[in-house]
This record gives structure tokens, sequence and C-alpha cells, in this order.
């Protein structure tokens, strides 16, 4: 058979098995009116014999826009469903695309700080938004469910079956608690083998936790049994999640700047750390008396041996042959930038030389500082305190965990035709808002009828099937990104898995509300709240206190997933909650 037969026979058994058919019978026992039966006379439904609809009015289906193929059939809707939904992950393509385009040209900031996350929930707050805009608010209550589903589907998924796959793929060995970027020999390894993020990525996981207090908020009257002040919530967890969409917006854009300030405060603190324990390997390790406190007579001999010229002053000059012979090789330094902040922490006389005075002051500084930051570890047989060997270790993992410095000061390269690439990246994004607005309201139409064909809840399958559509393309590149195994690419990684379901629960959260509040619908969600409140909370606690994630915590994630359907099935057909 060839593959065109092949199709045609296909789309033949499909067509055949989307639409009821009908034919006659001709019953073989005599009519009790002596009257001969036609085939169609105990036939209660309209059959196509008669050229009438085949299903009544009540069960006819609404065309979007007045053109779209609608259908009541079980088949029929899920082929709509297949096809709306990939229409929306090209617009959620169409929209990612011209997003990193967008940012090739204008660089991050307003552009990766505002614009980015609201254009990536822009599918899902679409979704929403349609779902209770249908026809009366009757309507609109059966439909909202499936906004709900989608809400609580796209957290869920994000946070269990992508956040596990990026682990997977992301893997490499552990040495020390930490990920060593590249290296993949112990396999499948459950405790050996895994991921590392920077310090960045626990704030981008706090942040994600702290995003549900909307939804604590919005179901405080239900927790009470409270019948009179529901719509008061609403409001008020509505004004809050808007707020926190401002400020999480605000933090986005001026994020790039703090990183960069936190980086050059850790480089210093380690450069710190450095001349202290060079200053410690030529002492002897004698920079300290025996009772624990700076020994001046010692550093005043260490300064004495870099005063090169002695002129009993520190120049420029001679600090920097100093830390270019400590060899910071860890970290990418600055050197100019390095002497002038030394000089900046000594010279209290601000005439660009560092005195022997000010060389004992700042160095006695630098050493209560560490005492403070290393603590006072006794070294046997020394006569002295290894603090600050502990101090240096402390400030190189500290820098560590800040990430890299390319990271958070990306500089916009030249690009070729910057306005032909400006233009592209507009018409990507008016492209993919278009379909997503067009088709958005088409695909809740397929939902529903797919339920009430189905009688399947249409938050189950909003749940499972539209996050597939909205969150694909996203989903895809994480992976993708993750593979590279790196701890830098993984960082990012999780940290937009992060901001994805932040803005879930802020931007879209928000247009659920409004919806909720302007229309008058009821919030009777209380087992879809308490999924996404136990994931959230969940793996923004795991995710918060820990850079490093062992390849056994993927099944912690995957077995959120199974377990937030059971939950709320359980809570909604069992205890009666919806």
């Amino acid at each position: 058979m060839t593959s065109k037969h092949f199709l045609f026979l296909f789309f033949f058994i499909f067509c055949f098995s989307s639409f009821p058919s009908h034919a006659r019978f001709i019953p073989g026992r005599p009519s009790p009116t002596g009257l001969v039966s036609d085939g169609i006379s105990t036939v209660k439904n309209l059959p196509y014999l008669l050229l009438k609809p085949p299903v009544s009015a009540e069960e006819s289906c609404e065309q979007s826009y007045g053109f779209l193929p609608c259908t009541t059939t079980v088949l029929g809707n899920m082929f709509l469903i297949i096809v709306y939904g990939y229409l929306m992950y090209l617009a959620a393509t169409y929209l990612s695309y011209g997003s990193e385009l967008l940012l090739e040209i204008l660089g991050p900031g307003i552009v990766g700080g505002l614009f980015l996350p609201m254009l990536g929930a822009l599918p899902d707050a679409m979704l929403i938004l349609v779902s209770g805009l249908s026809g009366t608010a009757e309507t609109a209550q059966s439909q909202v469910s499936v906004g709900m589903g989608l809400l609580a589907g796209s957290t869920v998924m994000l946070l269990t079956v992508i956040w596990g796959s990026c682990i997977i793929v992301g893997r490499c060995d552990l040495h020390d608690s930490v990920a060593i970027d590249g290296t993949n020999t112990k396999g499948f390894n459950l405790k050996e083998s895994g991921v590392s993020t920077d310090i960045w990525t626990c704030y981008a996981a706090r942040i994600m936790a702290i995003s549900v207090i909307p939804f604590l908020i919005v179901q405080l009257p239900q927790a009470l049994s409270s019948t009179s002040g529901r719509h008061l919530a609403v409001l008020i967890a509505l004004i809050i999640s808007l707020l926190m969409l401002i400020s999480y917006c605000v933090y986005q854009v001026f994020q790039p700047w703090i990183q960069r300030r936190r980086i050059a405060f850790a480089k210093h603190k380690h450069v710190i750390s450095g001349i202290l324990r060079h200053l410690k390997k030529h002492a002897l390790g004698r920079l300290l008396t025996d009772d624990g406190e700076p020994d001046t007579e010692i550093i005043r001999k260490l300064f004495e041996t870099m005063d090169e010229n002695h002129d009993g002053g520190l120049s420029p000059s001679e600090l920097r042959a100093l830390i270019i012979g400590i060899r910071f090789e860890e970290i990418d330094l600055d050197q100019d930038d390095a002497v002038s902040k030394v000089i900046a922490d000594f010279d209290t006389s601000r005439d660009n030389l560092v005195q022997e005075d000010e060389f004992v002051e700042g160095i006695m500084k630098w050493i209560n500082e560490a005492k403070q930051t290393g603590g006072a570890y006794l070294e046997s047989n020394a006569g002295t305190f290894k603090f600050i060997d502990h101090f240096h270790q402390q400030t190189k993992r500290e820098h560590a965990l800040l990430g890299s410095e390319e990271q958070s000061d990306e500089v916009v390269e030249n690009v070729e035709n910057p306005r032909w690439i400006s233009i592209k990246a507009v018409l990507m994004l008016l492209l993919g808002t278009l379909i997503a607005a067009a088709f958005a309201d088409p695909l809740v139409d397929a939902v529903d009828n797919f339920s009430e064909a189905t009688s399947i809840p249409s938050f189950f399958i909003s749940f499972i099937a539209l996050p597939l559509a909205t969150n694909s393309s996203e989903a895809v590149s994480a992976i993708i990104f993750a593979s590279r195994k790196k701890q830098r690419t993984a960082s990012l990684t999780f940290s937009e898995l992060y901001g994805a379901v932040t803005m879930n629960n802020v931007l879209c959260l928000s247009v659920f509300l409004a919806l909720v509040y302007v229309r008058g619908l009821t919030w009777d969600f209380s087992s879809e709240v308490l999924v996404i409140l136990i994931v959230c909370v969940v793996m923004g606690a795991f995710a918060s206190f820990r850079t490093t994630f062992p390849l056994w915590t993927c099944s912690v994630a995957y077995i959120l997933y199974p377990f937030s359907l059971g939950l709320v099935y359980v809570l909604d057909y069992v205890f009666g909650w919806s």
C-alpha cells in the first residue's frame, strides 16, 4: 500500500469514527397498529436519512468567530486540541525567538527584566483571559476551570517534569559537593553526580516561593469557612499580585547591576584574603601574637620588605607587583581595579601612597574582619590561628557561588544589520501575539467540548494538555541549555524555570483574579490552590538553601507530578472540596 493510499485510509477512518451514522432498522415483529415500518419509526434521534442535523440543538457546538470548525465528538475535539495547541506552541516559539532577537539588539536591563518575562507568560495569560470572557457568567464559571487547570499545570510541569529532566541531562561529577564542569564519568550515580548552580539561582527560588502569597490571601475566607468576604479577598489578592508583579519586574531590571556590585565586592574580599595569606606565609605564620592579636612588629617588617625603593610609602606600582606575585588565577581579576581598592582601604591621607602606619592599621583591620568571618581556628604546633586560610577559602567559595562576571556584565555585541534584526524581532513578537490571541478562545472551547464528550473534568484536560502547548518551547530550550553541563548554563536554566513560575504566580494569577472579580465569578479552587502551594513551597524551599543537587533529587520532582494530579482528584471527588 502506497503512502498516499495509507493517508487516504487514515483520513477516511478518522472521519468515519468522528461522526455518528444512522441506518434504517426493520423490526421482525408486526406493528400493533397494522402499519408497515419505514425503518426509522423507532429512532429517537434525528437521522441523516431525514436530511436533518445529526445532533440536537442542545448537543450542537458553536463555531469560534463563525467559521472555525467545531465538533461534539471525542476524536474530533482531540484533533482540534492538537491543532490549536500546535498553533499556541508556534505562538510561544515566535515570542521566544523575537524576545531573543530584541535582547541581542538592546541587551539586558529593561528588555531582559521587563519584557522577556511578560512575553514568556503571554500565551498562558491569553488562554486564562479568554476562559473567563466567554458568554454569560454561568458559561464563564464553567470554562474558567480551564484557566485554573492551565495555571496549575504550567507551574507543576515546570517544577517537576522539566526540573527533573534538567537535572538528568545536566548532571556532572560531584567533587566536594560541587559539580565539575563538563565531566560525567559517574553515569547515573545518584549521589556522586548532579548539578551545581550559583547563589542567584537560590534567590530566584526564594522569590518564587514568596510569589504564592496572593494564593494564600484569596483562599483565606474559604479556609475560615466564611462566605461574606470572598469577593473582598479576591480584590485584595489582585492588588497584592499586581504590586508583586511590578516589584518583580523592577528587581529584574536592576538585578544585573546588583549582581555586578556583589561580584565586585566578592572579588575585593578575595584579594584581601589572598594578601593576608601571602603575608602570613612570608611572616612564617607569625602575624598574630600569642593572645591572638595582630603583631604590629611583624607587620612593620613586612611593610619594609614590600617597600622596594625605601621611601616610606607603598606606591600603586609596588602594590600592583604584590598582587601580580600572589597570582589570583581562580578569578578574572582586574589588577588596576584591585590596586585602587586596596589603596582606598589603606590610604586615609588621600595622597595615593600607603604609609607605614596606614599599612599597619589597614592590615590590622583586615585581620579583625577575617577573624569575624573565618573564626578562631587553632593551628596545631604553629602558635597562631588558621582563620586566614579559612577566610581565603570562604571568599573563593563566595565568588564561585555568585557566578562569573560574563553572566552579569553582558555586553551587547555588534550585530550586522541591526535595523533588519529589530524589524524581524518586532514582526516575530506581533505574529506570536496575534496567533496566541486568535486561537486561545477556540482552544478553550475545544477543551470544554472534549470535557463534555468524555465526561472528564476540563481541569484535568487543561492541567495535562495545555502546558505542553504553551511551555513546550521553553521546556525544550531549558533541557538543551542544561545539557551543556556547566554551572553557568545550569544556573541560567533553573533561574529561567523559577522566573517562569513566578510570572505564572503573579501575572497569570492577576489576569485570573481580575476575571473573577470583574465578572462576579465564584472562587472555588481550594484543591488546585493547595497543589500549587505544595509544589512551589517544597521546590522553592528545596532550591533556596542549596546550590548543588545530586541526581537523586530529580526523583523528588518527578514524584510531585502524579502526586499533584492524585491530590486534586481525591480532594474534589472523594472529599468533595469542589
